[in-house]
């Protein structure tokens, strides 16, 4: 089994947006035959109407390609309608929902693999409430109902299926930022770990990485905004997964060109879950990685 995705991230239609480097992923990407797109949230800077519109136009775009999933970051949320009021979170959502379907974290389900979302983005809510000012509205926090209603999608995935979960807030600490994308991240990460993924999908550090977390691939996408973490070119992923590998390759923004160009590559034995339907709170074991880098 060989079956390879796209993994795009925090694009932040509006002012931040990269024009360019929008185009020339709408360019590449055909070239690369991917059998799916995942674009991990942060579509738009401030949630605004025309933003939203310019995000779907772009995903009708790649849609041309493959499969898109989608699901909302950070700053497609309106928390500022509901702010700490459980019973009024729908409200914070309903742009995103106006343009991109009901469903926040909707499950793809291809021949070759799953794909499941979990929410993340839940604005100023108590769950990721801490005691810094400039995480208002910025952390992210992992409801166990989210995460649950992943690993059971997983539980139905049929054996030959690669599993694949994306969330929008960066599951590991970021390099340059050294910040953590989610509150109460250590009970997040055991959560993350048992749910029977073979690969997670994030981004919103703005900065790419690629690592495990107890023998699962966690592919951190870069941005493709001009607010790219240490003035970095913005990175995208492509990742080829097979019955014994992960494999992620790096597209990186070369500006003298107007395009970007393959750059590192990382890859990784690909772990098996030990019974998705287990523990939530449970470990599993390492995976080998080899990594190749090329000059940017």
């Amino acid at each position: 089994m060989t079956f390879s995705l796209i993994h795009l991230s925090d694009p932040h239609f509006g002012g931040l947006a990269d024009v360019a480097q929008i185009e020339a992923v709408e360019a590449l990407v055909p070239d690369l035959e991917p059998q799916a797109i995942v674009v991990s949230g942060d579509l738009t800077q401030r949630a605004r109407h025309g933003e939203f519109q310019r995000a779907r136009a772009w995903v009708r775009e790649l849609s041309r390609t493959a499969p898109v999933y989608v699901l909302p970051g950070n700053h497609d949320v309106q928390w500022w309608r509901r702010p700490f009021i459980p019973f009024g979170s729908a409200a914070k959502y309903a742009k995103y929902r106006q343009y991109f379907g009901p469903v926040l974290a909707p499950t793809l389900d291809l021949p070759e693999a799953l794909i499941a979302g979990a929410v993340t983005s839940h604005g100023v809510a108590w769950g990721s409430v801490t005691p810094r000012l400039r995480d208002l509205a910025v952390k992210g926090h992992l409801p166990r109902r989210e995460i649950r209603r992943a690993r059971e999608a997983f539980a139905r995935a049929r054996p030959e299926q690669a599993r694949i979960l994306v969330v929008h807030h960066n599951v590991m600490r970021g390099i340059l930022s050294a910040r953590m994308g989610l509150a109460r991240w250590s009970r997040a990460q055991r959560r993350i770990a048992a749910s029977g993924a073979d690969l997670v999908l994030c981004g919103h550090d703005h900065q790419e990485k690629v690592e495990q977390l107890d023998g699962l691939v966690v592919a951190c996408a870069g941005t493709l905004c001009t607010r790219s973490r240490g003035g970095r070119p913005s990175v995208f992923f492509r990742v080829i997964i097979e019955d014994e590998a992960i494999e992620v390759e790096q597209y990186r923004w070369d500006g003298a060109q107007g395009g970007f160009r393959h750059s590192d590559r990382h890859r990784f034995a690909r772990r098996r879950p030990a019974g998705a339907a287990g523990s939530v709170e449970g470990k599993t074991g390492n995976g080998k990685r080899e990594t190749e880098t090329a000059a940017p």
